[in-house]
């Protein structure tokens, strides 16, 4: 993905400790945080306090609801990664093959459900609003698994499967059917040896706005594509006034999410990642619970015994 240039750029310029040295003695290279905590009565504390959370999420959220990452080995579908399909040339050249890609992920995604991890965020975010508390979910994943969970306050970064744009008109509308189109029933095979269906430009799905008939694209964020202006605005004003920030199920190395915490971090605010393994931001963070997020979470997130229930 581009690397987005934030108006203020401070997300560019404080994301790493000491990126760039000061010729002055006077300054000094930022000393390395001490090892991240993960004694959960201390993090159950801070988060007993905590007025604005930021929830950012990743892959592993949704991995543990089965949910296809498409990285690393074995992350193919057919022959391709999914680096060499979601791309704005790849459509161009073959926009029958990237919507077979997507028709068969819409498929997928119609058959999966909220984990626990997405529902403790969703049933958290609705119990602390009760209290005058806010949650937002800052989500790197276009599954919708949050919003399915009953998240209301959700960004979502990298756009959904269920959202399409047209090519001409550029109406972004939710699109729920399935199949998408009728060419692209049964069609999406992700086996190795499965021919491609070759489905004309005029079947593939359409816009149907004021009778456009434009060629629809799903509405995500490809490779080579920069992120949603109004989205990042919204997002740096999230991270600006959080008072607790969670990292759960991201690798910490897609930019520009990946500078999202350590923004965060370097203004003193508690950062706590949840994820299988330590990533390369951990130790800018507070707290770290390594484990599947859906065990680790709920507990974190679950009533403290000093909230006031109406």
């Amino acid at each position: 993905m581009c690397l987005f240039q934030f108006t203020a750029r401070r997300l560019v310029s404080q994301a790493h400790c000491g990126l760039k040295a000061s010729s002055s003695k006077k300054h000094k290279f930022c000393l390395e945080m001490a090892r991240p905590s993960s004694n959960m009565a201390d993090f159950r504390e801070v988060f007993a306090k905590a007025k604005h959370i930021a929830i950012i999420t990743g892959a592993g959220v949704s991995a543990e609801s089965g949910v296809p990452t498409f990285r690393g080995a074995g992350g193919f579908w057919r022959k391709w990664q999914a680096q060499e399909l979601a791309t704005p040339g790849a459509f161009a050249r073959n926009p029958s093959r990237v919507w077979e890609f997507y028709h068969y992920r819409r498929e997928v995604m119609l058959s999966k459900h909220p984990n626990p991890a997405h529902i403790a965020i969703a049933e958290c975010e609705k119990r602390l609003s009760k209290q005058g508390r806010s949650v937002v979910v800052i989500t790197q994943n276009i599954d919708e698994l949050h919003r399915k969970a009953g998240t209301k306050h959700l960004l979502e970064i990298h756009g959904s499967l269920f959202k399409t744009r047209c090519t001409s008109c550029g109406n972004v509308a939710a699109n729920y059917k399935s199949p998408i189109c009728p060419a692209l029933a049964g069609k999406g095979c992700p086996d190795p040896d499965t021919e491609d269906a070759a489905i004309p430009v005029e079947d593939l799905p359409q816009c149907e706005e004021d009778s456009c008939n434009g060629l629809l694209r799903p509405h995500v964020v490809w490779f080579g594509e920069a992120l949603d202006p109004s989205v990042l605005t919204a997002v740096e004003q999230e991270l600006d006034i959080c008072d607790l920030c969670l990292v759960v199920g991201t690798s910490s190395v897609v930019y520009p999410a990946a500078m999202f915490a350590p923004q965060v971090a370097a203004r003193g605010v508690p950062v706590a990642e949840f994820n299988m393994e330590a990533t390369p931001a951990t130790n800018r963070f507070r707290f770290h619970f390594p484990g599947p997020c859906g065990t680790t979470l709920p507990p974190a997130l679950a009533r403290h015994e000093t909230e006031i229930i109406s």
